[in-house]
């Protein structure tokens, strides 16, 4: 399937399209949905994280109905970027054809955090902001990463 607009469409990749990935793509629908066509997706998806999608909730931000995908269910789109946000799906990710430019950015997986609720609470708001500020900064922070 083509671009039928001229918006990016752009894919947030992570390992388990639970956390991290689903708040870029939440973050890209609220603050770049005029020249964004976001989607997320996994290299083992496994749904999403409670507790990203309430942290996003405090900010406005409805993720709890988007879905967890498999890469695979996108093959069919020619994306304009795709954007790996972790080291472990960037090792992972298919070649894409050359049309499609690859970013690495990569996040700090909060639902690894071992603390009290308000450590781990503090640190997906820590990841949730570092998140909105680069998908804020899109496209023009949209260059390949090394």
């Amino acid at each position: 399937m083509d671009n039928p607009n001229d918006k990016l469409y752009v894919l947030f990749l992570c390992t388990g399209n639970s956390c991290r990935s689903q708040m870029a793509e939440g973050w890209a629908h609220h603050l770049k949905s005029d020249c964004i066509e976001a989607f997320s997706a996994g290299v083992a998806p496994h749904g999403i994280n409670e507790r990203a999608a309430a942290i996003m909730a405090e900010v406005g931000v409805d993720i709890s109905e988007q879905t967890s995908n498999h890469l695979d269910e996108y093959a069919n789109i020619e994306f304009d970027y795709v954007i790996t946000v972790c080291d472990n799906a960037r090792e992972q990710c298919p070649l894409y054809p050359k049309k499609t430019t690859m970013i690495h950015n990569q996040f700090d997986d909060p639902s690894f955090v071992v603390g009290t609720n308000e450590q781990i609470t503090a640190e997906f708001r820590r990841v949730r902001d570092e998140i909105r500020d680069f998908v804020a900064a899109m496209p023009g922070n949209l260059t390949v990463s090394p």
